[in-house]
């Protein structure tokens, strides 16, 4: 992984760099080559600013592996097939805990930060029944609804924390007991490097990878200014679908998710609603291997063994929008007929068409 110090001191950069980044690394470019522009052209004054951001590069990928922090670079096959599809994801993300988490389906759940009682039960109720059908549930480790969704998923299966922080800089600190609940069969992920401690400004950054990893978001519970409603704009800028609890009217707790409802997103009262949605019957460990042969899948049929595709050449051969083509490689992947080789591609892994 000898890109990877380049890559890390890529994300030590300002957000506004990443997009640049992004689409400099899907044409081929190293992170070295990218890097070095970057600087030459936003930082000429500054010659020792190249030495510095590696040194802090070296000091991250050491801590890292002092605290058992994995680094995922973009370009690696552990990183999120759906987080390469925005248009600035991160050029390293950070894990701790089981990193095949990050290959499941997934479904974002957040809302307030004080919930109501009624709230958390929904969100802890609906996380559960998805983590039982082997979704992952993804949120924020924040008070409220994140914790109640996270709590909820542990039940019966797994889910995924993204923080505003270094993953070894827990925020709220009181959710550390839950944290290493999570880790045991799910993640703890972040784009900033470890040691990072958490600022106001990096949530609302960290809720584009909240919604960039998931097929869905779904809003528990908001106010007409809550922070999720800046996740549930980042889902829809990102393709992804919105969903919302309908909530008691009379309080003005859920005006937010109401609004949400009122421009479109589809109401859930269930996991069932949200299954449905992204039209999931069930999760394909779950599925009865006595069932009849599906028909022949045009994505397989488009993929060559040991050829990588990137899934725009996939859409041009199938004629699927991205939206739809990347839930069904996931499934795919899952199912075993399809294998993730680094940098969003895919290569067909058996010989029939």
């Amino acid at each position: 992984m000898t890109d990877l110090p380049h890559l890390v001191a890529l994300s030590l950069l300002p957000p506004w760099c990443w997009l640049r980044a992004a689409e400099r690394l899907r044409r081929g470019d190293t992170a070295e080559a990218i890097l070095c522009d970057l600087l030459t052209t936003h930082w000429p004054e500054q010659p020792n600013k190249a030495s510095t951001l590696h040194t802090r590069a070296a000091a991250a990928i050491r801590r890292a592996c002092e605290h058992g922090i994995v680094a995922v670079p973009w370009s690696d096959a552990h990183y999120p097939a759906a987080l390469t599809t925005i248009v600035d994801p991160p050029p390293v993300i950070w894990v701790r805990g089981a990193i095949e988490a990050l290959r499941a389906h997934a479904v974002a759940i957040v809302g307030s930060r004080a919930g109501s009682p009624y709230a958390l039960a929904v969100a802890a109720r609906i996380a559960a029944d998805l983590a039982g059908r082997g979704i992952v549930v993804v949120s924020g480790l924040a008070r409220g609804v994140d914790s109640a969704a996270h709590r909820g998923a542990l039940t019966c299966g797994a889910t995924v924390a993204e923080l505003g922080s270094g993953v070894d800089v827990l925020y709220p600190p009181e959710h550390a007991p839950l944290a290493r609940e999570i880790e045991t069969s799910g993640a703890i992920i972040s784009e900033l490097v470890p040691g990072t401690p958490p600022q106001s400004w990096f949530f609302p950054l960290r809720n584009r990878i909240i919604s960039g990893v998931s097929r869905a978001v779904v809003v528990v519970e908001a106010g007409e200014k809550s922070g999720s409603l800046i996740t549930a704009r980042c889902a829809l800028e990102q393709g992804r679908d919105v969903l919302a609890v309908p909530g008691n009217v009379l309080t003005g707790r859920n005006r937010g998710a109401h609004a949400l409802l009122r421009d479109g997103a589809k109401i859930v009262e269930s996991a069932d609603d949200i299954l449905e949605e992204l039209q999931i019957a069930a999760p394909p460990r779950l599925r009865d291997a006595a069932s009849n042969a599906p028909p022949p899948d045009p994505i397989l049929a488009c993929l060559t063994p040991g050829e990588p595709s990137d899934l725009d050449a996939i859409a041009e051969r199938t004629g699927l929008s991205a939206s739809r083509l990347l839930p069904r490689l996931l499934e795919l992947e899952l199912q075993g007929s399809v294998a993730r080789v680094g940098g969003g591609r895919f290569v067909r892994v058996d010989s029939s068409c």
